[in-house]
């Protein structure tokens, strides 16, 4: 079953390394902390913390199985462990979300970028909300947005063009330890304002009177997109592990260490909002328009702004690195196609929709398909169909369709692992990761 001769990672570290990096994104530094700031903060942190030990490390250990099972692609897993075609063509889920994510979370990325130089010239200092609400919208309807997606799709190319070791594994040691570094920085800054402690109240200290509905499936689609569940970008990199990578130990450390950048992303930005008097509602609106003010206000402000911006565009290399390597594997390994072909056929079609999303601001605003432009159908079909679905599909694959002797083995490695644990994990992915997955799904589509 397995490809013996497929590249591997070649250290442990690397391992931790690659899988948090993939998990590591945009979804922890940018979309965390507009979710818990709209959400109530505390109670939200707590419940999205909950959802990542109840159901995050189990689809994580579901994808470590059928990879490193199998050592194929998302398609190849699901045709290696069941004859039935029917479920090969679920792979084909995760493909199409990883080309769609990839398409527009390169145009987010492109605006790291912008801003990343923006604040090197210290472009926006002494602005007004209304100012710095231009100046976005002035950039994301202009020719600069698809420019630098573009320009930041070649550069997420040519480490992928280097290969497993040398590109994807090589760059995540050096990437991973650098991203961490500056949110410690970030965090010693951000505790020493005059403010800190109003909004770490705001981060840390629950109030269970805001919870409802929303709050739950908010936490639990967080949790869902900053993992990236059900996109297959685990599955793909365990296939490059090796037989001594303990899975269950890879998950839980992936997961927590995920949840912590998430949580050091909410310290760097809540004191510095309450601080400045911001609002921590502000939505996705927060990073690029409200920060920059913030930062200019702050000692040091060009410096703390330029290096928010650098971390924002790492956060998106680690993760888009993971997103384009589950179709470069389809394509070299079911379609036959060199490495070189399959990288540059990748980001090829990454250019070419991820323009049309950025231009989606601009010239394309007015196209719109079911009453969404490019970007937002991109956004949504990905995040609140083919995600969900794709996850919950794997839940269901892991825990009721393939042999358990298989789950076993792959779970339990080169060492033993307890009992309830490997039945707590199949528990997860039979009854509440499908359950809870199918929640984000349905809301997503609006039935709940």
């Amino acid at each position: 079953m397995e490809n013996k001769n497929r590249a591997q990672f070649a250290t442990r570290l690397g391992v931790i390394a690659t899988t948090v990096g993939s998990a590591v994104g945009l979804g922890n530094i940018w979309r965390f902390p507009y979710e818990a700031g709209a959400h109530g903060g505390g109670a939200f942190l707590l419940i999205y913390i909950l959802f990542i030990l109840m159901l995050g490390i189990p689809v994580i250990c579901a994808e470590f199985i059928m990879g490193r099972g199998t050592r194929s692609n998302i398609f190849g897993a699901y045709r290696k462990l069941h004859s039935r075609p029917q479920w090969a063509w679920v792979g084909y889920i995760g493909i199409l979300a990883s080309l769609m994510i990839l398409s527009f979370y390169s145009v987010v990325a492109g605006w790291t970028l912008e801003y990343f130089f923006q604040s090197i010239g210290a472009c926006f200092s002494d602005t007004s909300s209304v100012d710095r609400h231009q100046v976005f919208d002035t950039f994301a309807t202009g020719w600069r947005s698809p420019m630098w997606s573009i320009i930041f799709l070649i550069v997420n190319g040519c480490i992928l063009l280097r290969g497993v070791q040398k590109g994807i594994e090589k760059v995540s040691n050096i990437l991973m330890p650098v991203l961490f570094v500056i949110l410690i920085l970030f965090c010693i800054n951000s505790l020493t304002l005059p403010g800190a402690a109003q909004g770490l109240e705001f981060l840390f200290l629950p109030d269970f009177s805001k919870v409802d509905s929303s709050v739950l499936l908010g936490a639990l689609g967080q949790a869902f997109f900053s993992l990236s569940l059900g996109l297959g970008t685990m599955l793909t990199y365990a296939s490059y592990f090796s037989d001594k990578t303990p899975l269950v130990k890879s998950a839980t450390t992936t997961a927590l260490l995920d949840t912590l950048v998430a949580i050091l992303a909410g310290i760097i930005i809540f004191p510095a909002v309450f601080s400045f008097n911001a609002e921590p509602t502000a939505g996705p609106k927060l990073v690029f328009e409200v920060l920059p003010s913030i930062f200019y206000q702050m000692p040091f402000g060009i410096g703390w702004s330029t290096l928010f911006f650098f971390l924002l565009f790492l956060a998106s290399l680690t993760s888009t690195i993971s997103m384009s390597e589950i179709a470069i594997a389809f394509f070299t390994e079911q379609l036959g196609m060199t490495r070189r072909a399959a990288t540059l056929l990748n980001t090829g079609i990454a250019i070419l929709f991820g323009t049309l999303c950025a231009l989606s601001f601009g010239s394309l605003s007015d196209f719109t398909i079911c009453g969404l432009t490019i970007f937002n159908l991109f956004d949504y079909v990905s995040s609140n169909i083919l995600l969900p679905l794709g996850g919950m599909l794997i839940s269901i694959f892991v825990g009721w369709v393939i042999d358990k002797k298989i789950v076993k083995a792959q779970l339990q490695g080169a060492g033993a692992l307890l009992p309830w644990v490997l039945n707590l994990i199949v528990f997860s992915l039979r009854y509440i990761a499908p359950i809870g997955i199918a929640l984000v799904f349905f809301a997503g589509l609006g039935i709940i």
